[in-house]
Protein backbone atom coordinates (compact mmCIF):
# COMPACT_ATOMS: atom_id res chain seq x y z
CA UNK A 1 0.00 0.00 0.00
CA UNK A 2 1.32 3.51 -0.85
CA UNK A 3 2.19 5.98 1.38
CA UNK A 4 2.21 9.52 1.93
CA UNK A 5 5.26 11.89 2.39
CA UNK A 6 6.13 15.49 2.94
CA UNK A 7 8.21 17.54 0.04
CA UNK A 8 10.14 20.42 0.96
CA UNK A 9 11.81 23.17 -1.71
CA UNK A 10 15.26 24.31 -0.01
CA UNK A 11 15.81 27.82 -1.14
CA UNK A 12 13.62 30.60 0.85
CA UNK A 13 11.10 27.83 2.06
CA UNK A 14 13.35 25.05 4.27
CA UNK A 15 16.29 27.89 4.46
CA UNK A 16 16.69 31.53 4.33
CA UNK A 17 17.80 32.90 1.10
CA UNK A 18 19.99 30.75 -1.54
CA UNK A 19 21.67 27.35 -1.07
CA UNK A 20 23.96 28.66 -3.96
CA UNK A 21 25.53 31.38 -2.58
CA UNK A 22 26.27 29.40 -0.06
CA UNK A 23 28.28 27.30 -2.27
CA UNK A 24 29.74 30.46 -4.15
CA UNK A 25 31.35 31.55 -1.74
CA UNK A 26 33.23 28.66 -1.07
CA UNK A 27 33.81 27.80 -4.25
CA UNK A 28 35.77 31.27 -4.21
CA UNK A 29 37.40 29.87 -1.10
CA UNK A 30 38.68 26.93 -3.12
CA UNK A 31 39.69 29.18 -6.28
CA UNK A 32 36.93 27.40 -8.30
CA UNK A 33 34.88 30.87 -8.59
CA UNK A 34 36.58 34.05 -9.37
CA UNK A 35 35.77 37.12 -6.82
CA UNK A 36 33.96 39.01 -10.16
CA UNK A 37 31.57 35.90 -10.16
CA UNK A 38 31.13 36.08 -6.65
CA UNK A 39 30.57 39.85 -6.56
CA UNK A 40 28.00 39.46 -9.74
CA UNK A 41 25.90 36.44 -7.80
CA UNK A 42 25.99 38.95 -4.40
CA UNK A 43 24.00 41.13 -6.31
CA UNK A 44 21.96 38.81 -7.85
CA UNK A 45 21.34 37.08 -4.44
CA UNK A 46 20.15 40.42 -2.75
CA UNK A 47 17.68 41.17 -5.59
CA UNK A 48 16.48 36.77 -5.14
CA UNK A 49 15.88 37.81 -1.57
CA UNK A 50 13.73 40.68 -1.87
CA UNK A 51 11.86 39.57 -5.29
CA UNK A 52 12.19 36.21 -5.86
CA UNK A 53 13.80 34.98 -9.69
CA UNK A 54 12.80 34.49 -12.67
CA UNK A 55 12.52 31.57 -15.13
CA UNK A 56 15.32 33.20 -17.03
CA UNK A 57 17.32 33.90 -14.40
CA UNK A 58 17.70 30.52 -13.23
CA UNK A 59 18.10 29.21 -16.43
CA UNK A 60 21.15 31.09 -17.27
CA UNK A 61 22.40 30.58 -13.19
CA UNK A 62 22.20 26.82 -14.33
CA UNK A 63 24.46 27.71 -17.53
CA UNK A 64 26.81 29.65 -15.68
CA UNK A 65 27.30 26.80 -12.91
CA UNK A 66 27.61 24.03 -15.73
CA UNK A 67 30.12 26.10 -17.16
CA UNK A 68 32.13 26.67 -13.82
CA UNK A 69 32.36 23.08 -13.35
CA UNK A 70 33.00 21.88 -16.54
CA UNK A 71 36.44 19.70 -16.15
CA UNK A 72 36.45 20.02 -12.47
CA UNK A 73 37.24 17.29 -9.78
CA UNK A 74 34.37 16.03 -8.32
CA UNK A 75 36.12 15.12 -5.70
CA UNK A 76 37.04 19.17 -5.15
CA UNK A 77 33.32 19.78 -4.44
CA UNK A 78 32.80 16.49 -2.83
CA UNK A 79 35.17 18.24 -0.24
CA UNK A 80 34.08 21.59 -0.05
CA UNK A 81 30.43 19.68 1.50
CA UNK A 82 31.56 19.97 5.49
CA UNK A 83 32.11 23.90 4.61
CA UNK A 84 29.00 24.39 2.91
CA UNK A 85 26.97 22.57 5.40
CA UNK A 86 28.08 24.79 7.83
CA UNK A 87 26.47 27.79 6.19
CA UNK A 88 23.45 26.47 5.30
CA UNK A 89 22.69 25.03 8.62
CA UNK A 90 22.21 28.09 10.52
CA UNK A 91 20.45 29.20 8.10
CA UNK A 92 17.36 26.89 8.53
CA UNK A 93 14.03 28.28 9.62
CA UNK A 94 13.57 26.48 13.12
CA UNK A 95 9.79 26.40 12.03
CA UNK A 96 10.48 24.69 9.08
CA UNK A 97 11.85 22.18 11.12
CA UNK A 98 9.36 21.54 13.27
CA UNK A 99 6.97 20.72 10.40
CA UNK A 100 9.62 18.16 9.59
CA UNK A 101 9.20 16.33 12.85
CA UNK A 102 5.16 16.77 12.69
CA UNK A 103 5.23 15.10 9.84
CA UNK A 104 7.78 12.18 11.01
CA UNK A 105 5.88 12.17 14.10
CA UNK A 106 2.91 10.81 11.92
CA UNK A 107 4.85 8.28 9.93
CA UNK A 108 5.82 10.27 6.74
CA UNK A 109 8.75 10.62 5.31
CA UNK A 110 10.35 13.86 4.55
CA UNK A 111 12.60 14.84 1.46
CA UNK A 112 14.21 17.86 0.31
CA UNK A 113 13.27 18.98 -3.37
CA UNK A 114 15.62 21.20 -4.78
CA UNK A 115 17.63 22.63 -7.92
CA UNK A 116 20.89 22.51 -5.76
CA UNK A 117 23.09 19.82 -6.73
CA UNK A 118 22.08 16.44 -5.60
CA UNK A 119 25.21 15.90 -3.47
CA UNK A 120 24.16 19.37 -1.44
CA UNK A 121 21.05 18.17 -0.92
CA UNK A 122 21.26 14.71 -0.08
CA UNK A 123 23.80 15.91 3.09
CA UNK A 124 21.87 18.50 3.98
CA UNK A 125 18.66 16.00 4.43
CA UNK A 126 21.20 13.46 6.54
CA UNK A 127 22.31 16.70 8.35
CA UNK A 128 18.73 17.51 9.27
CA UNK A 129 17.56 14.02 10.33
CA UNK A 130 15.15 14.07 7.25
CA UNK A 131 14.62 10.28 4.70
CA UNK A 132 16.51 11.73 2.08
CA UNK A 133 16.75 14.51 -0.88
CA UNK A 134 16.20 15.21 -4.74
CA UNK A 135 18.93 16.88 -6.53
CA UNK A 136 19.51 18.10 -9.92
CA UNK A 137 22.62 15.33 -10.94
CA UNK A 138 25.36 16.91 -13.09
CA UNK A 139 27.08 14.11 -15.82
CA UNK A 140 30.86 12.55 -14.33
CA UNK A 141 33.41 11.13 -16.86
CA UNK A 142 35.37 8.03 -16.33
CA UNK A 143 38.18 10.30 -15.04
CA UNK A 144 35.96 11.83 -11.82
CA UNK A 145 35.90 15.44 -14.05
CA UNK A 146 32.75 17.02 -14.53
CA UNK A 147 31.42 17.38 -18.10
CA UNK A 148 29.14 20.05 -17.79
CA UNK A 149 25.98 17.89 -18.52
CA UNK A 150 23.16 17.20 -16.38
CA UNK A 151 22.31 13.75 -15.42
CA UNK A 152 18.43 13.85 -15.13
CA UNK A 153 16.42 16.80 -14.84
CA UNK A 154 17.07 20.05 -13.61
CA UNK A 155 15.20 19.75 -10.71
CA UNK A 156 13.13 23.03 -11.43
CA UNK A 157 9.94 23.88 -12.27
CA UNK A 158 8.43 21.04 -13.85
CA UNK A 159 11.49 19.51 -13.59
CA UNK A 160 10.30 19.08 -9.67
CA UNK A 161 7.57 17.09 -10.71
CA UNK A 162 9.36 14.94 -13.20
CA UNK A 163 12.04 14.25 -10.31
CA UNK A 164 9.25 13.85 -7.64
CA UNK A 165 7.03 11.23 -9.88
CA UNK A 166 10.24 8.87 -10.67
CA UNK A 167 11.33 9.10 -7.18
CA UNK A 168 7.19 8.61 -5.94
CA UNK A 169 7.16 5.64 -8.23
CA UNK A 170 10.59 3.88 -6.64
CA UNK A 171 9.63 3.81 -3.30
CA UNK A 172 6.12 3.49 -3.17
CA UNK A 173 4.97 7.35 -2.10
CA UNK A 174 1.19 8.61 -3.12
CA UNK A 175 1.63 12.15 -4.17
CA UNK A 176 -2.20 12.17 -3.92
CA UNK A 177 -1.68 12.13 -0.38
CA UNK A 178 1.60 13.39 0.24
CA UNK A 179 2.51 17.43 1.13
CA UNK A 180 4.39 19.79 -0.48
CA UNK A 181 6.22 23.27 0.55
CA UNK A 182 7.60 26.38 -1.25
CA UNK A 183 7.73 29.79 -1.44
CA UNK A 184 7.49 30.51 -4.81
CA UNK A 185 5.35 30.73 -8.00
CA UNK A 186 8.10 28.72 -9.83
CA UNK A 187 6.77 25.68 -7.50
CA UNK A 188 3.53 25.60 -8.69
CA UNK A 189 4.07 22.62 -10.85
CA UNK A 190 5.32 21.00 -7.39
CA UNK A 191 2.23 22.01 -5.16
CA UNK A 192 0.26 20.56 -7.49
CA UNK A 193 1.33 17.12 -8.04
CA UNK A 194 0.47 16.59 -4.62
CA UNK A 195 -2.94 16.71 -2.86
CA UNK A 196 -1.57 18.90 0.24
CA UNK A 197 0.04 21.96 -1.34
CA UNK A 198 1.84 24.25 1.71
CA UNK A 199 2.86 28.12 0.62
CA UNK A 200 6.04 28.91 3.33
CA UNK A 201 6.41 32.79 3.34
CA UNK A 202 4.96 33.46 -0.08
CA UNK A 203 5.50 35.94 -2.42
CA UNK A 204 2.51 37.61 -4.31
CA UNK A 205 1.66 35.67 -6.79
CA UNK A 206 1.84 32.35 -4.99
CA UNK A 207 0.23 33.72 -1.78
CA UNK A 208 -2.94 34.90 -4.56
CA UNK A 209 -3.06 31.48 -5.96
CA UNK A 210 -2.96 30.34 -2.12
CA UNK A 211 -5.97 32.19 -1.11
CA UNK A 212 -7.76 31.03 -4.32
CA UNK A 213 -7.40 27.36 -4.03
CA UNK A 214 -7.68 27.67 0.24
CA UNK A 215 -4.29 26.28 0.89
CA UNK A 216 -2.46 26.30 4.04
CA UNK A 217 -0.09 29.12 4.53
CA UNK A 218 2.14 29.41 6.92
CA UNK A 219 4.12 32.99 6.92
CA UNK A 220 6.84 33.77 9.91
CA UNK A 221 9.23 35.63 8.18
CA UNK A 222 8.70 39.53 9.32
CA UNK A 223 9.77 42.08 6.59
CA UNK A 224 12.13 43.57 9.08
CA UNK A 225 13.93 39.98 9.53
CA UNK A 226 14.50 39.53 5.73
CA UNK A 227 16.13 42.85 5.31
CA UNK A 228 18.44 42.41 7.95
CA UNK A 229 19.28 39.10 6.80
CA UNK A 230 19.92 40.65 3.09
CA UNK A 231 21.81 43.67 4.64
CA UNK A 232 23.96 40.53 6.22
CA UNK A 233 24.31 38.90 3.06
CA UNK A 234 25.49 41.87 1.54
CA UNK A 235 28.19 42.90 3.74
CA UNK A 236 29.44 39.67 4.03
CA UNK A 237 29.93 39.71 0.20
CA UNK A 238 31.76 43.02 -0.11
CA UNK A 239 33.61 42.21 3.17
CA UNK A 240 34.82 38.94 1.47
CA UNK A 241 35.76 40.39 -2.13
CA UNK A 242 37.52 43.35 -0.59
CA UNK A 243 39.69 41.18 1.90
CA UNK A 244 40.16 38.86 -0.85
CA UNK A 245 41.58 42.08 -3.01
CA UNK A 246 43.36 43.65 0.02
CA UNK A 247 45.15 40.43 0.52
CA UNK A 248 45.90 40.31 -3.24
CA UNK A 249 47.34 44.04 -3.97
CA UNK A 250 49.14 43.95 -0.21
CA UNK A 251 53.10 43.79 -0.19
CA UNK A 252 55.17 43.05 2.60
CA UNK A 253 57.30 46.22 3.60
CA UNK A 254 60.91 45.09 3.12
CA UNK A 255 62.68 45.53 6.20
CA UNK A 256 65.57 48.09 6.70
CA UNK A 257 68.73 47.44 7.92
CA UNK A 258 70.32 48.83 10.66
CA UNK A 259 74.11 48.22 11.87
CA UNK A 260 74.45 47.20 15.09
CA UNK A 261 76.25 49.25 17.29
CA UNK A 262 79.67 48.30 18.71
CA UNK A 263 79.30 47.80 22.82
CA UNK A 264 81.66 49.74 24.45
Amino acid sequence: MSKAAAFFDLDKTLMAGSSGMQFARVAARGGVVSRRQLWGWGVEHLRYRLRGTTDEKTTEVLRVARELITGVSAKTIERMGPEVMAAIVPRVYPQMLEEVHAHQDAGRSTFIVSAAGNDVVESLAAVLGMEGGIGTRYEVDAEGQFTGRLDGPFVYGPGKVTAMEEFARAHDIDLGTSYAYSDSLSDLPMLRAVGNPVAVNPDPPLAAIAKEEDWQVLRFERLGRRLTAVAVTVLATVAGFGASRVAANRRPEPRRFRPRRPQR
